[in-house]
């Protein structure tokens, strides 16, 4: 009798903006109990942490996160009207400097990330060449990130039709999917999010005067007698929260992974990428809450 072929199982990390940094702790939890997964994939966001854990630079990636402060995010905004408010370019810079940019199809595990094509609504697998530039197209958030042109495609971010790129991963071969789904507490919650009480309000007058001078003569302004509209940021930020917990919840009830981890995360704002120990803590929370689905698939300790 031939021996039991052992299931493959495929993480698939979810967008969520700042909430992403909660997939350190995911992975940090799940390899606590001895869970190690044989392919990743990544939309958005998880599409960078899943790129920086697959080719091993996941503690030096964690070690920056810990040191990045609101000025720092503010330092990667070159902000520009024509095709998204920030470019990116200083932000990718960063990591071509500090992280190794291998060819996808060399790295250690099985990766892929997915973008939007944005003329056509295709949903874009990321398989191969080179892994940056993969993860800026599959992070290109629609008004907020400027779109890439990839092999004669324009791609955006690929949370616009699959935040959670469980069907990605079943295609890679995963026989048990991991999905980390980092909106499902998003929706009913105030514009607003909650500002971190250890962290002193950041100034951030001078890249709200910069924003402002670049968008204020697109706004209508409020007459006195008029309630207070929310900022754009908050409107965009609400609406691509509304717009990735409907894709989500569609595209699982098709095709459901075997566990869902749902970090609760709504305390952070869109540009919250500062507060990552409140994201990692709250992904290893996370995983814990999910013990009992995942010992029922297999026993981590094999």
């Amino acid at each position: 009798m031939a021996a039991r072929r052992k299931p493959r199982i495929g993480l698939a990390l979810g967008s969520g903006t700042a909430r992403g940094w909660a997939h350190v702790g995911v992975i940090r939890a799940l390899a606590r109990v001895g869970i190690k997964p044989d392919l990743v994939c990544g939309t958005s966001i998880g599409a960078l942490v899943g790129a920086a854990y697959v080719a091993g630079e996941i503690e030096n990636f964690e070690k920056w996160l810990s040191g990045l402060r609101f000025a720092d995010v503010l330092s990667f905004m070159d902000l520009r009207m024509n095709g998204g408010m920030i470019k990116g370019e200083r932000l990718m810079e960063f990591f071509r400097r500090n992280f190794v940019d291998r060819p996808i199809e060399d790295l250690p595990m099985p990766f892929a990330a997915v973008a939007t094509d944005l003329y056509t609504g295709g949903e874009v697998w990321l398989r191969a060449g080179s892994t940056v530039d993969a993860v800026r197209a599959s992070i290109a958030l629609p008004a907020l990130f400027t779109p890439v042109m990839h092999q004669g495609r324009v791609l955006v971010d690929g949370a616009v039709v699959n935040p959670v790129p469980v069907s990605l991963a079943r295609a890679m071969g995963a026989d048990i999917v991991i999905a980390v789904d980092l909106s499902a507490d998003m929706l009913g919650r105030y514009l607003r999010a909650e500002p971190d009480p250890e962290t002193p309000a950041p100034d951030v007058s001078a890249w709200r005067r910069k924003l402002q001078a670049r968008i204020g003569s697109l706004l209508p302004a409020n007459a006195e007698d008029e309630p207070k509209l929310p900022s754009i940021l908050e409107v965009v930020a609400t609406s691509i929260n509304i717009m990735q917990v409907r894709i989500s919840r569609s595209r699982m009830a098709g095709d459901p992974p075997e566990v869902v981890i749902a970090p609760r995360l709504a305390q952070l704002g869109l540009l919250d990428f500062h507060r990552s120990a409140q994201a990692i803590a709250e992904g290893e929370r996370a995983v814990e809450a999910a013990l009992p689905g995942l010992r029922a698939l297999f026993d981590p300790a094999q």
